[in-house]
């Protein structure tokens, strides 16, 4: 059975609440407006959705013209679905929005919750292996232990799936069925199933089709550990969850296993309900979280008042004990100097050793209080361990300063570029501080309560404890979406040359993928050991994104790994370049979300897509167009390279564009 497996769809926000997954064919398979194709795809769209509405199993599937402008189709509403008209309707919509996704592409596959269809120029219909399937599970396991938990979905699908292929084999038109296990141990009550495939399936092929991808269960690079699982087939598929998110009764209900390994004693005290909507809970990955939105007339005030702090552990400070702290600030104490404060190493009156970031005078201006307060605001809210934790902060009069733990081995460039000090890195280490930036930068986009963009992540912004874990630092350049928006423009661009993405340079856009950008060019400088040197303002530096693009063409990408590495994998490190390429590409909408980069970088049979050409890259195109429009622009620049200030004019407002989740 010929499976292409992709990592994630993109998620796309629909009028009335619904949502798709969609998927593009190749980028050259194309067609052009107003040819014979996109006629018969137009009759196509009429009469699948038509047909699959009159069918009493509501599938359809057909070709419309001859060959080699013909178009193939398959449109299939979920087996519990009773209402005709809703699905010819979901049908018609999951067209409209594959034209509009895929634009102009002659294959294109979008899955809805109640149905899912595919079109193409090649015939796929020919046989019913081709099942193209895409897959999605949560970043986080389970607590039971991966094995125990593991069996008992193997256990519930397969008997599921028994289900539908004995209900087809007794004559019944759909291959469909519905099941239930109880668990009963580590928090989990029960586990809900689903399984379909077509109805011109064979009871033995759709068996068959579904043993392939239930096999998936207890893979680690799959779903091993993971609470709820989804597959994404067009011949056959699959969606288990530990909450229930299909209605009414399930068709098949199965005991609790017996268990090898007890699961821990029940807590005393009840579990409040998951009042989450089933629809939502089971967006694997593209996680749903409850945002605060921010009134536009509200203004933030100079001084950050304590009683601004609604969460985290934060104390007070008062002036003298951080001037003793720091010998009084002295040279001798300073760490660094970014973007609008200055860090000093202190050590308090208890023996803790602490950074302070202060706002100095000749930097007391209101947008580096802004900056401060914004900082402030953040890390009150932010607790993770990627994160450099903020205990405290001072506010006396004229001086501003901020509180942080003290992180033992400095920053990463050090690391990195600083071949005097030498400090170096092993690949283990490496691998470990990519993966971390990209659970800290999962927190900001998807897992916070409110959505949050670092917009300033570069490698002396990542620092590294005693163990080498990576830490998050410098939040004052964060920008906050809320009210649900994935996109904002704003009129300051503020940022460090090399790591900021297209969009936000030109245009002022502010989205999840301008991280996305920044966390690739850090890849590629872990990977390499070498600064992305891009803009010195003389246009005419061939940066590292150009050379690693050059040489990933050339099939040479594996010469650029830092020459201090020793004792690696040639693949892991020719997949963390892959990696960063995808996530450098010069249009936001083909970067990866950071749900995507962590499975990349955790699960090694997941197929990546082939990069496009970066952003930047000196000899194509785009940099040109860079040059032309980037030479008019005034900038202000502090003594770390930091832009303080675009003095360009571009609209305050919000609008929502459908980046992925």
């Amino acid at each position: 059975m010929a499976i292409t497996t992709l990592l994630l769809a993109f998620l796309v926000a629909l009028p009335g609440g619904a949502k798709a997954w969609h998927f593009c064919g190749s980028s050259g398979d194309v067609f052009a407006p107003n040819t014979t194709y996109q006629s018969n795809l137009a009759l196509l769209s009429a009469g699948l959705a038509k047909n699959a509405s009159s069918s009493p199993v509501l599938f359809a599937a057909g070709g419309v013209g001859d060959p080699p402008d013909t178009a193939y189709g398959l449109a299939l509403c979920r087996g519990d679905t009773t209402n005709a008209t809703a699905c010819g309707a979901c049908v018609a919509a999951a067209f409209q929005d594959g034209q509009q996704l895929c634009a102009y592409a002659r294959e294109a596959t979008v899955f809805y919750d109640p149905c899912y269809l595919r079109f193409s120029g090649r015939n796929f219909l020919a046989t019913d292996g081709d099942n193209f399937a895409a897959y999605f599970s949560k970043v986080r396991n389970v607590t039971a232990p991966a094995e125990v938990f593991d069996a008992a979905v193997v256990a519930l699908l397969n008997a599921t799936a028994d289900h539908a292929a004995a209900a087809a084999a007794a004559s019944s038109p759909r291959r469909f069925a519905t099941g239930v296990e109880a668990f009963r141990g580590w928090g989990v009550r029960d586990i809900y199933a689903l399984v379909q495939c077509t109805p011109d399936m064979s009871p033995a092929g759709c068996r068959s089709c579904l043993a392939g991808i239930i096999s998936w269960v207890n893979d680690p690079d799959y779903f091993s550990g993971s609470p709820t699982g989804r597959v994404l087939g067009v011949r056959c598929n699959y969606w288990y969850d530990v909450h229930p998110f299909f209605p009414g009764s399930p068709l098949l209900r199965l005991d609790a296993p017996a268990f090898d390994v007890a699961p821990p004693a029940p807590s005393p005290a009840p579990v409040a309900a998951d009042s989450t909507p089933p629809a939502d809970r089971a967006g694997s990955v593209f996680i749903c979280l409850k945002r605060r939105k921010a009134s536009k007339n509200q203004k933030t005030p100079i001084i950050p008042a304590p009683n601004k702090i609604k969460r985290g552990n934060c104390a007070i400070f008062d002036l003298p004990t951080l001037q003793i702290a720091t010998d009084n600030f002295s040279d001798s104490n300073k760490l660094g100097e970014g973007g609008f404060g200055t860090v000093y190493r202190g050590k308090l009156g208890n023996g803790q050793k602490v950074a302070v970031k202060k706002l100095s005078q000749a930097q007391y201006t209101r947008e580096g209080l802004n900056q401060l307060h914004n900082e402030l605001q953040l890390l009150a809210e932010l607790q993770h361990k990627n994160f450099v934790r903020l205990l405290g902060f001072c506010s006396h009069q004229d001086e501003m300063m901020l509180v942080y733990e003290h992180i033992k081995n400095g920053s990463l460039d050090i690391f990195l570029f600083d071949t005097s000090r030498g400090k170096t890195l092993n690949w283990e280490q490496r691998h470990n501080i990519i993966l971390g930036i990209a659970k800290g930068i999962l927190y900001l986009h998807e897992d916070s309560s409110i959505r949050i963009i670092h917009r300033d992540l570069k490698a002396n912004n990542i620092l590294l404890d005693e163990n080498m874990n990576p830490k998050i630092a410098d939040f004052g350049l964060g920008r906050l979406l809320g009210g649900g928006h994935t996109q904002t423009k704003t009129a300051t661009v503020v940022g460090t040359y090399g790591y900021m993405a297209p969009e936000y340079v030109l245009f002022g856009k502010v989205s999840p993928k301008i991280d996305i950008f920044s966390f690739g060019v850090l890849v590629l400088e872990i990977v390499t050991g070498r600064r992305n040197s891009s803009f010195d303002n003389t246009y005419n530096a061939v940066n590292l994104l150009t050379e690693v693009w050059n040489c990933w063409t050339k099939g040479t990408a594996l010469q650029l790994a830092d020459q201090s590495l020793d004792g690696y994998s040639d693949s892991k490190v020719l997949r963390c370049i892959h990696i960063g390429l995808l996530c450098v590409q010069e249009s936001p909408v083909d970067r990866p979300s950071i749900s995507s980069v962590i499975l990349m970088l955790t699960r090694r049979r997941i197929k990546l897509q082939q990069p496009r050409q970066p952003a930047f890259f000196f000899g194509g195109d785009f940099s040109s167009v860079y040059q032309q429009q980037h030479r008019h622009r005034n900038y202000m620049y502090d003594k770390s390279g930091v832009i303080v200030e675009d003095k360009f004019s571009v609209n305050d407002v919000t609008n929502t564009d459908p980046y992925p989740r």
